[in-house]
């Protein structure tokens, strides 16, 4: 069924990406690797430093639409609790994993989502950030 499964994932990513092309001035969409084929096990989505609006107040939002999200791991190890006392080095300022921790969020791509559910993930986010058709 693994193929079953990863045909499933990758379809609705297909999907997603399409679809929230619509708010490409609010969020940031993943792009694949050159050459690469993932088996997507999520949708990650990154808001724009300047998306009017902060990653926690969308995830209620979806969260109170019954659309699950979650955050993408930890972001910046560096400021996790784990990490204070030990010893390692850093090169460069690690923005971008920053931007990560505080910006992004992924929307999961189970095998069962149907093309209605995720055009309902759509359309909540739609209304969210004020996009109509």
């Amino acid at each position: 069924r693994l193929p079953e499964f990863i045909e499933s994932r990758n379809s609705n990513f297909t999907y997603l990406s399409n679809r929230l092309s619509t708010l490409t001035d609010y969020i940031e969409l993943v792009v694949p690797t050159e050459n690469s084929t993932p088996s997507w096990f999520g949708f990650p989505i990154t808001l724009k430093d300047d998306s009017s609006t902060a990653r926690g107040n969308l995830l209620k939002y979806l969260d109170q639409n019954k659309i699950g999200t979650r955050l993408l791991f930890a972001g910046n190890v560096t400021k996790q609790p784990y990490m204070e006392g030990q010893k390692y080095r850093i090169s460069g300022k690690l923005t971008v994993t920053d931007d990560v921790m505080n910006r992004t969020f992924w929307i999961g791509l189970y095998p069962g989502l149907t093309e209605e559910m995720l055009e309902f993930s759509v359309r909540k986010m739609e209304d969210y950030f004020g996009i109509t058709f």
